[in-house]
C-alpha cells in the first residue's frame, strides 16, 4: 500500500508517529537525533504485523539510550531500508500545483532547475540541513547578486512549506538563515526636463509616447499599462481602473489633463475590450524605451548600476517621486502606487518638502 506523507504524532509517546494508510492499516515511525545531531526517521512496521505504539516507544528508547552511552544504534536502525523522498519529488508537486492555479511558474522553476536542483535535487528532504542551505548561499554569492541569492533561497523555502502545508510533510523547514542585505533599490527618477527630453525622443512613435504618458500619470507597472482597456477609462472623472498583477488586485488611478485630451481623440476608435497600447508586445515596449533611455541618461553608467540607470520601471519611480516632491502625503502615495506595505512607500518620504531639511537649517539660530 502506497503511503502518504502525513504522519500523526502519538498522543502518548514522544517521538512516535502514526501514518494511516488507505487500506485501513497503520504504519509506525520513530524519530530521534543521531550522534551528529541530525534528525532521523525510522519505520518500525505495520499494525497488521503486530506493531504497536508501546513497542515503538520501547525501540526508540533503546536507540536513544545506546547513543547516549556512545554506542551505535541497534540492528533495527542499521538494517532499515530507508525510503528516500527527494527534494525533486516535492518540487515537482509544487510546480504542478502553481501551474494549475495559474501562477507564475517560469521564474521559480528556472531558479530551482538552475540553482537548487544541481545541489540538493536528489537529496532526501529529511537529510537537508541548515548547513546545506548555508553552503548553497555561500556558493551562489560568488556569482550572483544578493537579491538573486535571496530569491533562490526563498524558492527553496516555499517548496518545503508547500509540502508541509499541503501534503502534511512532518518536517522542519531548514531555511533558517538570514537573508543577505540588499542595497540595490532603484533611486533614479526623471526630472521635469528629462521627461520632456524623453517625450521628444519618442515623438515619432505615438504609441510609445502614449505608454510613457500613461505611466507618468498613473505610476502603473509595465504589465498594468499594457492591460488598460477602453472600458477601464472614465474620462469624465479623469479616472482609470488599473490591474496590479504583482499583488493580484485592482485599484483606481487618475489621468492628467494632457492624457485625457489625448484619449478623448483616441478612444472613439476603439472597442470596449481593446487595449490602449496596441501593435507592440510588452518586451518590445521595454526594449525600445530602454534603448532611448540608454542614449539619453545611461551613458558611462555600469550595466549593473541599478541605483542610477534609467529603465522602463523608472517611470513608476518618477510618478511617486514627483508626488512626494509636490508635498503629497505618504499614505496617499501608497494608495496611488497600490503598495501593500507602507514601508515600500517610505523610500519617497525623503523627497517631500517637509522632510526636515528646513527644520534642520533653522536649528540653533
Amino acid at each position: 500500500m502506497e503511503e502518504t506523507l502525513k504522519r500523526i504524532k502519538s498522543k502518548k509517546y514522544s517521538g512516535v508517529y502514526l501514518n494511516k494508510l488507505q487500506d485501513g492499516d497503520i504504519s509506525y515511525y520513530i524519530t530521534y537525533k543521531d550522534m551528529d545531531g541530525k534528525k532521523c526517521w525510522t519505520k518500525i512496521g505495520l499494525k497488521s504485523n503486530g506493531i504497536t505504539e508501546p513497542y515503538c516507544n520501547q525501540k526508540r528508547l533503546e536507540i536513544v539510550n545506546q547513543m547516549r552511552l556512545g554506542e551505535q544504534p541497534s540492528s533495527i536502525v542499521k538494517k532499515r531500508k530507508k525510503v528516500i523522498l527527494s527534494l525533486d519529488e516535492i518540487a515537482n508537486k509544487y510546480f504542478e500545483y502553481i501551474e494549475v492555479h495559474n501562477r507564475d511558474i517560469q521564474n521559480p522553476k528556472s531558479r530551482y532547475n538552475n540553482h537548487i536542483k544541481p545541489y540538493l535535487g536528489a537529496k532526501d528532504v529529511f537529510s537537508i540541513t541548515v548547513k546545506d542551505i548555508e553552503k548553497l548561499q555561500r556558493e551562489k554569492m560568488q556569482e550572483l547578486s544578493p537579491k538573486t541569492v535571496n530569491h533562490i533561497l526563498q524558492t527553496f523555502g516555499t517548496i518545503i512549506n508547500h509540502a508541509i502545508e499541503k501534503d502534511g510533510l512532518a518536517l522542519q523547514n531548514p531555511l533558517k538563515i538570514k537573508k543577505l542585505n540588499v542595497d540595490n533599490q532603484r533611486e533614479r527618477y526623471l526630472t521635469t526636463n528629462e521627461i520632456q527630453k524623453l517625450l521628444k525622443a519618442l515623438s515619432d512613435d505615438w504609441m510609445l509616447t502614449l505608454f510613457v504618458q500613461l505611466s507618468l500619470s498613473t505610476g502603473g507597472r509595465v504589465d498594468t499599462i499594457m492591460h488598460i482597456c477602453k472600458k477601464d477609462v472614465d474620462l469624465n472623472n479623469h479616472m482609470v481602473r488599473l490591474k496590479d498583477f504583482k499583488n493580484d488586485s485592482s485599484y483606481a488611478g487618475f489621468l492628467t489633463d494632457e492624457v485625457v485630451s489625448i484619449l478623448n481623440e483616441y478612444l472613439p476608435n476603439l472597442e470596449p475590450n481593446d487595449f490602449l497600447i496596441q501593435g507592440y508586445a510588452k518586451s518590445t515596449v521595454e526594449t525600445k524605451i530602454r534603448d532611448v533611455m540608454n542614449e539619453l541618461f545611461n551613458v558611462n553608467l555600469a550595466k549593473d548600476d541599478r541605483k542610477n540607470r534609467c529603465v522602463t520601471h523608472t517611470l513608476r519611480h518618477t510618478f511617486a517621486s514627483h508626488l512626494a516632491i509636490n508635498g503629497t502625503p505618504i499614505y496617499t502615495i501608497q494608495k496611488l502606487m497600490n503598495h501593500k506595505e507602507i514601508n515600500m512607500t517610505l523610500r519617497y518620504a525623503k523627497l517631500a518638502p517637509d522632510s526636515g531639511k528646513n527644520m534642520v537649517k533653522g536649528l540653533y539660530q
